[in-house]
């Protein structure tokens, strides 16, 4: 059992208790935890890159709506408070002038130090989809000496709006400030828990739902450098998803696909670098966001891991690890931070978003794009698994010819073994479904389809289409 599932955990407790509330299923099941056994007791193809979502969220009935902002166009459209729009062929927003002077106190170090800020308010997005939660993505770079905040506020169906939310204080580097989430956001009406604002008592037929968001990004940089962060992309996924136990069984193709994503162990790393999230035990996502940064073609630089013992094999997942990893939630899993760390090698755009089912997953792995889910399950109910979990992460390469699902599963004992061969109804039920029966037999809160999108920021037709085809573009 590792630290980050009771935090997440409360959230299900918590709306338990509320009257007419259903649990969220993305707060309480973050992809952070390693697999814990069940007791008794960009450019034009970047994701995000349509108009909005809202018109293919709403054409193709879904209940998840993106929405990304990524071209010069679109940060010209933004508030500026001393930041720019750059041009293309990377555009991106970026610190031009000081708008201010901060004193930040980092909750982790104890240090306080003296920044330089500027500021971009994205325009009021109106989402397809009224929503019970929504997950901030960005991707940005952060030169050492800099570092951003990301902020959300909500607009809810009745006119009202919430605080600015902190969705994150993120910089690729953790010599700055530490990597965090804040705790204790809440207005009564909506929480923050972790990495995702919800609504705090969505009872489906008439509760609160959220109608509209709208981002804030302050860019820091040391007082007299010429030298700022600088964003690439960024937005959020809204979603509504309805509870469901069980979901419809889809039909295979008939015809495989496998892509060579490489494979990695988390468990090999088994007691390595405890203070990120009690070693590799609990390294699932950053294991799995490790692989398809490397299928992408990307690998941290030789001093980037010289930090790592070098008697450790594949010192790049435990630099994933660190480079993930959230100090107030004290863990690998926040969901947006791994999109985060992918995108920080240059070429890759990176969300974080809901797909509808497994022809929308196999629609990418077609276009070349492994997806990397989240999904929970007792140790019985994913045959060959040999484990239960409250969330987990694995990288889904492929399907086989009669519809079962090829997953780099990185909760394996080595590399090799890494590789395995799910039954397409356990396994999808597992991923889809919002609600689920623990060992105990009680009702907690499941997945719904979430997942993890690395691309190329060069994307072929294909991939631009297929992105497109699942609500993403």
């Amino acid at each position: 059992m590792t630290a980050p599932t009771p935090r997440r955990a409360l959230l299900a407790v918590a709306l338990a208790a509320a009257a007419a509330a259903t649990v969220p299923v993305g707060r309480a099941q973050a992809a952070a935890a390693a697999p814990q056994p069940e007791g008794p007791a960009g450019p034009a193809g970047a994701p995000g890159a349509g108009a909005g979502g809202a018109p293919a969220a709403a054409a193709a009935g879904r209940n998840v709506d993106n929405r990304f902002w990524f071209s010069r166009g679109h940060w010209r459209a933004g508030t500026h408070r001393g930041t720019t729009a750059l041009p293309a062929p990377r555009a991106g927003l970026a610190f031009d002038v000081p708008a201010g002077r901060t004193e930040y106190a980092d909750p982790h170090t104890g240090r306080t130090a003296s920044w330089d800020h500027a500021v971009w308010t994205s325009p009021v997005h109106r989402t397809a989809v009224p929503a019970t939660e929504v997950v901030a993505s960005w991707n940005a770079h952060t030169p050492a000496g800099t570092w951003i905040r990301i902020e959300l506020r909500a607009t809810y169906g009745d006119g009202g709006t919430s605080p600015w939310y902190v969705m994150g204080r993120w910089a690729s580097r953790d010599e700055d400030i530490r990597r965090t989430s804040v705790d204790g956001q809440t207005d009564g009406r909506s929480t923050v828990w972790t990495d995702t604002l919800a609504v705090d008592a969505p009872a489906r037929a008439a509760g609160l739902r959220i109608t509209a968001w709208q981002l804030r990004l302050t860019l820091y940089r040391k007082p007299g450098s010429g030298r700022g962060p600088s964003v690439v992309l960024a937005g959020a996924m809204a979603s509504d998803v309805p509870d469901r136990f069980t979901v419809p069984a889809s039909a295979p193709s008939g015809e495989a696909v496998e892509l060579a994503v490489p494979r990695y162990s988390q468990e090999v790393h088994t007691g390595r670098y405890p203070e990120y999230d009690n070693g590799g035990e609990a390294w699932c996502s950053p294991t799995s966001s490790q692989m398809v940064v490397e299928f992408w073609g990307k690998r941290p630089a030789p001093a980037d891991l010289a930090w790592v013992d070098p008697s450790y094999s594949d010192p790049q997942v435990c630099h994933a690890a660190r480079s993930t990893y959230d100090h107030a939630y004290k863990g690998c899993g926040n969901w947006p931070f791994n999109a985060a760390y992918a995108a920080s090698y240059g070429g890759i755009a990176a969300v974080v978003t809901r797909l509808s089912s497994l022809g929308d997953l196999e629609t990418l792995l077609r276009a070349g794009i492994p997806v990397i889910t989240s999904q929970s399950f007792r140790a019985d109910e994913l045959t060959g698994a040999g484990y239960g979990t409250a969330g987990h992460l694995m990288t889904i390469v492929g399907l086989t010819a009669s519809g079962d699902v090829v997953a780099n599963d990185p909760h394996s004992p080595d590399n090799p073994s890494v590789r395995r061969v799910y039954r397409r109804r356990e396994w999808e039920n597992a991923w889809l479904r919002t609600q689920r029966y623990n060992a105990a037999g009680k009702a907690v809160s499941a997945p719904g389809g979430v997942c993890y999108l690395f691309a190329p920021t060069g994307p072929t037709a294909a991939q631009v289409a297929a992105l497109r085809e699942v609500g993403v573009l």
